[in-house]
């Protein structure tokens, strides 16, 4: 799907830490579907909502924030209208506006802040109310399209997001539980270490997340980037002691091998005896 409107989730989960991982993992899968139906994203999202005008309702971590976008199926893009607690009202972000004949604006590229918030409210009349495809509505919807995903390209960018937070997040959204893992991850001990930062995912555990809960692949080979705390100490631990193994283990066969040489050195230097 085609993501506008993203500086308004950067300056959200700016002012709100916590919802940046998930906000993230959601703007990934976000970017790598293709919703042509509402039952398309009810299938993936069971606690989305549908408000009316095209508008949908994301519950993010746990129902504690709330995300509105509104969509246009065939056209393939998703406005975002608003991030914020659950205490919202939904009629305040429903307040479409009108297509009659081209676009008021005049579309040209966007240079600066003030361009972009003019684009932005030029588009959203066609999310409300899709012009039919080969319409000359249509083809300044799709003009507005491309000016801005240019422009935030440069100046808005949303980066991947933590590959644990995109399992849990995608946990949250599909109501699983860490047992759902086990033919993905395997036994229950490993899947929590998987999601408690102490175990790193591997290849065959990537392939089949991907192709299971349907995460992006290059989402789950990212970087974990909240090994902190008690988590970071246990992945520190875990290498310092597999580093310790690695040294002992060297330090034996390297023994083995001069003792071996030693053995072998006396043999040879020793006179044989005539019978």
């Amino acid at each position: 799907m085609r993501v506008i409107s993203q500086a308004k989730l950067k300056t959200f989960y700016t002012r709100h830490s916590s919802a940046e991982l998930a906000l993230k993992a959601w703007y990934d899968e976000a970017k790598k579907a293709f919703w042509e139906t509402p039952q398309q994203i009810k299938d993936q999202y069971r606690s989305a909502s549908f408000v009316g005008q095209n508008r949908i309702v994301f519950n993010i971590q746990g129902n504690k924030y709330r995300l509105i976008v509104a969509v246009a199926y065939r056209f393939g893009a998703l406005y975002i209208k608003f991030t914020g607690t659950c205490r919202i009202r939904y009629d305040r972000c429903c307040d479409g506006g009108s297509v009659t004949g081209e676009s008021e604006m005049e579309i040209r590229p966007i240079r600066t802040e003030l361009d972009y918030q003019s684009a932005l409210k030029a588009v959203a009349p066609y999310f409300d109310q899709e012009p039919e495809p080969g319409s000359s509505e249509a083809d300044s919807f799709e003009l507005l399209l491309m000016v801005i995903e240019a422009y935030e390209a440069r100046h808005h960018v949303i980066n991947a997001p933590d590959p644990i937070e995109a399992i849990k997040f995608c946990m949250e959204q599909a109501g699983l539980t860490p047992k759902d893992l086990r033919p993905m991850i395997g036994e229950t001990n490993r899947v929590y270490e998987i999601l408690n930062y102490t175990r790193p995912l591997t290849l065959s555990m990537i392939r089949r997340l991907n192709a299971s809960l349907g995460i992006p692949a290059h989402a789950l080979f990212g970087e974990p980037k909240l090994c902190r705390g008690k988590a970071n100490k246990g992945i520190t631990a875990a290498n310092a002691k597999l580093i310790k193994q690695t040294k002992i283990a060297d330090a034996s066969k390297l023994k083995a091998t001069k003792s071996t040489k030693r053995i072998a050195s006396k043999t040879s230097a020793r006179p044989l005896r005539e019978k």
